[in-house]
Formats: C-alpha cells, sequence, structure tokens
C-alpha cells in the first residue's frame, strides 16, 4: 500500500497512457480489420491471402516488433507502439469478421436476396447484424492483447503501466512490477467488459419481442468503451506535466536513460537539477532500453538528454578502435557527436566506470587467479552477460581476442539487473559488471585485474541536444553544478542504496544533491 501512495500520482499517468495506447490502435484496427474481412468474403481468392499476412504479423515477438517500427518510423513514444498494436490486433478481428459473416444462414441471404436488396443493403441490414457477436467477440479478444502487449511499450519511451514493470525489473523492485502488472490485468478485465456490455446493449429484443433493456441501462452499456476512453484521457491530461499547462513544447524537457540502476540516479539526478534552477518542466522518460534506442531517440528529438559513457559513445555508436586514454576517448566523442549528431557532451560527472569480470570469491581462491589472465581454459566456466556486451567491440569479441586464454563452456544473455545474483547462486560462474555498481561488494563477488588494460574507463556525462541548449542555456548551467563532483565510491554507493537497500533513484539522487547542497539556489 505503501508503494501505492507513493507513486499514485504516476499510477494515474500510467494507467491514462495505457487506456488511450490500447484504445488508440483497437479503433485503428478495427477500421482497418472489419473492411479487410468483408472484401475477404467477397472476393474469394484473397481469403487465403489476407488471413494469411494477418498471421504472420501475430508470430512476429512483440519486442522485434517494436524495435523495427522504432528504426523504421525514426522516433519513440506512441506512433509505433500503436503501430504495432494495432498490426497485432488484425488478425482476431479479421478472422471474427470472415467467420462471422461466412456462418450467417444461407435462408438469411436467400431472403434478402429475394426481396430486392441491392448487395450492399443485404451487408448492412442482413449480414453484419447477424455477425456482429462473433465480430465483437474478435474486437474483446484483440483489446485485450493489446492490454497485454501495451507493457511493452515503455521500452520505447510510449509509457503505460509496463514502465513500473520496466523500472521493477532494473531494479529488482518486487513491488514496482507489481504496481504494473496487477493494473495492466485489473485493466484488461476492464476494457474485457465495456466492450461485453456494448454487445450487451446493441441485443434490441429478446425471443418474445419484448425490450431486452431500460433505454437507459442500454444506452450506458454501449456507452462503457467510450466512458473508458474518457476516463483514460482524463487521468492522463491531468497527472501530465507536459499536458493542460500554460507553457508550450519549447519549455518542456525530455530527460531519459537506459534501464538499469546507475543510468536511473543519474537521469534523476539531471532531472531535478533542471526542476531546482530552471523554470522548464521536466518530463521523464527513463528506462528507454539499450544504447543505440535511446541514442537514436536523442538524435532524432524524442527526448532531450541523457547520460551516456564515453567509451559506450566510441566504441558502440561511433564504431572506433577501442582508446585506453580516458580523456582522450573523451573528447574523441565529443567532437564527434556535435560534428555527426548536433549534439553536446558537457562536462563528466567526475566518476568512471567500466566493465569488470566478477567471479564468487571462493571460486576465485579455489583457482588460485587475480588477473584475467590467469584464467585457464580447462575451469569450464560459464558465463552471463549483458545482452550489448556480447556484441560490442569493447565487449566479448575483443575481450577474446586480448585474452585468448578465455574459453566458456556457455555464454548467456543475462540482464544487467540479475546477472549478479545469478553468479551469486551459481548460475553463472564469472559475470561482466559495471565497476561502479554496489552489488560487487553485495553479493561478496571479486574482480579480477585486467591486467592487459582491454577494458577503457569512461566517463559518464550529461548528452544534450544543441537545439534545447540554444534556447535555455540554463540547463548546461543546471547539470555542470555536478561537474567532477562524483566519485567512484559515491556512485557506488548510490547504486547500493538503491539495489540492495531498495531506495528509488529519485530518493538516491535527491539525498545526494540536498547532501552536497546541489538543489540550494546559486549565489
Amino acid at each position: 500500500m505503501e508503494t501505492v501512495v507513493r507513486y499514485l500520482p504516476e499510477l494515474w499517468l500510467r494507467t491514462g497512457e495505457h487506456i488511450l495506447l490500447t484504445g488508440a490502435a483497437t479503433l485503428t484496427a478495427i477500421i482497418i480489420a472489419i473492411p479487410l474481412g468483408i472484401l475477404a468474403t467477397r472476393v474469394l481468392y484473397l481469403k487465403g491471402p489476407v488471413l494469411g499476412v494477418v498471421g504472420i504479423l501475430q508470430t512476429i515477438p512483440s519486442l522485434a516488433m517494436l524495435a523495427f517500427l522504432l528504426v523504421l518510423i525514426g522516433q519513440i513514444g506512441a506512433v509505433p507502439a500503436v503501430v504495432a498494436l494495432t498490426l497485432y490486433a488484425l488478425l482476431p478481428i479479421v478472422r471474427n469478421t470472415v467467420t462471422g459473416l461466412d456462418g450467417v444462414p444461407a435462408e438469411a441471404i436467400e431472403a434478402a436476396n429475394g426481396i430486392g436488396m441491392t448487395p450492399r443493403q443485404r451487408l448492412v441490414l442482413v449480414e453484419l447484424p447477424l455477425a456482429k457477436d462473433v465480430i465483437i467477440a474478435g474486437v474483446r479478444t484483440a483489446a485485450v492483447i493489446g492490454v497485454g502487449i501495451a507493457t511493452l511499450s515503455a521500452f520505447i519511451g510510449a509509457g503505460g503501466l509496463g514502465q513500473f514493470i520496466n523500472r521493477g525489473l532494473a531494479l529488482l523492485s518486487t513491488e514496482l512490477i507489481l504496481l504494473g502488472a496487477i493494473p495492466a490485468a485489473l485493466l484488461a478485465l476492464i476494457v474485457d467488459g465495456s466492450i461485453m456490455a456494448l454487445a450487451w446493449g446493441l441485443k434490441r429484443r429478446n425471443a418474445r419481442g419484448a425490450a431486452s433493456f431500460f433505454p437507459v441501462l442500454r444506452g450506458a452499456a454501449m456507452a462503457a468503451p467510450v466512458l473508458l476512453l474518457a476516463a483514460g484521457l482524463v487521468s492522463f491530461t491531468f497527472a501530465n506535466p507536459g499536458v493542460g499547462g500554460s507553457r508550450g513544447a519549447s519549455d518542456l524537457v525530455r530527460v531519459s536513460s537506459k534501464n538499469f540502476t546507475e543510468q536511473l540516479i543519474l537521469a534523476e539526478m539531471m532531472a531535478q537539477l533542471i526542476e531546482a534552477h530552471t523554470d522548464l518542466t521536466v518530463e521523464r522518460r527513463e528506462g528507454l532500453g539499450g544504447t543505440m534506442i535511446v541514442h537514436q531517440a536523442l538524435v532524432r528529438g524524442g527526448i532531450d538528454i541523457y547520460a551516456e559513457y564515453s567509451g559506450t559513445a566510441l566504441t558502440a555508436i561511433l564504431n572506433q578502435p577501442v582508446v585506453s586514454n580516458p580523456d582522450q576517448a573523451f573528447e574523441i566523442v565529443k567532437a564527434a557527436y556535435e560534428e555527426q549528431f548536433d549534439l553536446v557532451w558537457l562536462a563528466p560527472f567526475g566518476f568512471t566506470n567500466t566493465f569488470a569480470l566478477c567471479m564468487r570469491r571462493a571460486d576465485v581462491e579455489e583457482f588460485g587467479w587475480e588477473r584475467v589472465s590467469d584464467m585457464t581454459s580447462d575451469a569450464g566456466l560459464r558465463a552471463g552477460f549483458g545482452p550489448e556486451f556480447a556484441d560490442r567491440p569493447d565487449g566479448l569479441p575483443g575481450l577474446l581476442r586480448a585474452y585468448p586464454n578465455l574459453n566458456f563452456v556457455s555464454i548467456q544473455d543475462v540482464d544487467p539487473s540479475i546477472m549478479y545474483s545469478a553468479v551469486a547462486r551459481g548460475e553463472v560462474d564469472v559475470i561482466a559488471a559495471f565497476s561502479t555498481d554496489g552489488r560487487i561488494d553485495a553479493f561478496d563477488l571479486v574482480t579480477l585485474e585486467d591486467d592487459r588494460g582491454f577494458f577503457p574507463p569512461y566517463y559518464p556525462s550529461p548528452v544534450v541536444r544543441r537545439a534545447l541548449l540554444d534556447a535555455h542555456p540554463e540547463v548546461a548551467e543546471a547539470l555542470e553544478l555536478v561537474a567532477g563532483a562524483i566519485s567512484n565510491e559515491a556512485m557506488r554507493e548510490l547504486n547500493y542504496r538503491v539495489d540492495e537497500e531498495g531506495l528509488s533513484p529519485a530518493d538516491a539522487a535527491r539525498s545526494f544533491l540536498e547532501g552536497n547542497s546541489f538543489l540550494s539556489p546559486v549565489p
């Protein structure tokens, strides 16, 4: 209950977003799918191809669909999410439209033809009314599926209740996961019930010819989906700081992050500094996913600011070789970003972060290893690495070239939020940890020395759209208050307090900023 009270304003916002995403997609799918179903029953050679295409769309994994549409459309947020949800909603509506129309009794069609109805009149006055229950059942299925898939839209910045689930996975917080999952399940029931009420209201007369429902009750039942959409719109409008206010879009700053603890904390620091030292409204779009998704969102104007690491930018985004000198790497990245993307790297936060191979203390002591080069190929090690680490040049491919002695019997993709507990429980033997992560100490893991200097130290810094700084130079002034102020020890402590003590990223960021007087007015 405490979690619900703390996040109640955001819960209203995310619920409103979820209703609007699902409603927009379902309405769009109805507009597309019912005519497609009608066409498939009228032009018989199209029936197979139409059902086949919408069936194939249903088999595409949801995250793959969202990622593909993100690249194709070129922006994050509601548009690719609604397109994806619409595509997934087509199959049940098209299929049920075809099934309903094919199931119209031949006698009814013969009677309509016998009294001289045109094909259009027969469709509107006879076939569709007789098939409506089957068609509405397809709409119900599509809408409920949409509520479930919409939780994944948080990974591309579309909001919704998946935002809590996404954040909960990153922080290993059961409370946050349930805060997203339970309302989503309840919303699915409400959506299904509202469409069922619509179908109930459309039943005009019972078998004896008497009215099935009182007129007011019928009207309320038929209006249930509209009332639900209206409730979602009201919830979204009143809970969203960027909607309904007197300020325009130029006064809104969108702060984002990737989906792990340190990023969430840094995003909160930047958001709170801007709120404390400027008159701008901050919209938080945290937890968008991997490096490329957040970077593309920044380049295309979907967000305004996020914290990036110089080594990640150098290798993963600019595709340049690893540079071991962190100052040199930062200058290369800063110049390239300004030239290629019109993005500005502000002064680093102060700490450095890099990958580090970690193992359980008992295993390290058993093998007598201290350095990565000590790791023998016959030890039968099972590795668990984050998805990005497996493909990045400063990750596994480069590591194996730098240390040919490494030979893992298995390599699993493990989300960064659970890889520390996975190695501690013995599910994997070695992980690529983040050097500032407090869970290294919490799980009593040992960091093996990178004795060949493969992993470069990464300077995390705010990366900002040039257009925002030109319009609001006070943003840079606010963010540079913490330039060089966060030590490795301080960042590790903040990560630990969030991951192990259950502090929220917002509270952890605030405790650091207030403790160092960074939120106080600047004289």
